[in-house]
């Protein structure tokens, strides 16, 4: 009588796949999406967000445009996230407001807002459509008049993205 030995576990083929196709090896879990590459969405044209000279619809419909182009990206762009981003806008935009004669000095912390959003960006917490924007409106803040016009451009931006994240 020959007795019969099972291999070690780590010898053990994986059990077959449902179809009694092999289970594939290597690249993703299955049912696990692949999060690098952005989903398809309308263009936005970064060229509207202009605040000089200030269009009458850059807190409207170009604030409204902005924030549902980025909120179409469900895996990224979490509200809590870029309210960090937005947060920190506005403290810059405090400390302008109560010394402007000192908006040299602190531009560039401002523009370092620029490398917090690459670095979130890298930890694919943003997609690069936000990463744009952001770098479009940073680089037009040049005077104290212009970051608040930005400070305002992104608190439009933060009400319509609620309406198209609500419950984010």
């Amino acid at each position: 009588m020959t007795e019969q030995t099972t291999p070690p576990p780590s010898a053990q083929q994986p059990p077959a796949h449902p179809t009694g196709a092999p289970r594939p090896t290597g690249g993703r879990p299955e049912g696990r999406r692949d999060h690098s590459t952005p989903p398809p969405r309308p263009p936005f044209d970064l060229s509207r967000v202009r605040f000089q000279p200030i269009d009458a619809e850059l807190f409207n419909s170009v604030a409204e445009e902005a924030a549902k182009t980025i909120s179409l990206n469900k895996n990224l762009n979490k509200p809590s996230q870029l309210r960090r981003f937005y947060d920190e806008l506005m403290l810059w935009e405090s400390k302008v407001a109560g010394q402007p004669e000192k908006f040299n000095d602190y531009v560039p912390f401002i523009r370092m807002i620029n490398a917090k959003v690459a670095y979130a960006s890298g930890r694919k917490l943003v997609d690069e459509y936000f990463v744009r924007l952001m770098q479009h409106t940073l680089k037009q803040v040049t005077d104290a008049s212009a970051l608040r016009t930005c400070k305002l451009f992104w608190e439009a931006f933060f009400g319509f993205y609620k309406k198209y994240r609500p419950s984010d």
